[in-house]
């Protein structure tokens, strides 16, 4: 019989801690949350997660993005 873990890497949560794409969306997700709690200082509310992602995505995303990979920043 096939060991379950081997044939299905959802059945191993390692597999997904390790995961690449994985890291990299906990990272943005990070600087997105952060952009949501200073966004919401500076207007003295909380903007919601939708409106801060799609704040972030539009101004800061390349650049962040290129600053992770080490190539060179976006001019934005």
């Amino acid at each position: 019989m096939k060991d379950p873990t081997h044939s299905n890497p959802e059945a191993c949560p390692d597999f997904v801690a390790r995961s690449s794409v994985y890291q990299e969306y906990l990272a943005e997700r990070e600087e997105i949350l952060r952009h949501k709690w200073i966004e919401s200082e500076k207007v003295g509310r909380d903007i919601g997660f939708e409106q801060a992602l799609q704040d972030w995505v539009r101004k800061h995303r390349d650049h962040w993005r290129a600053n992770r990979r080490g190539g060179a920043s976006c001019s934005n």
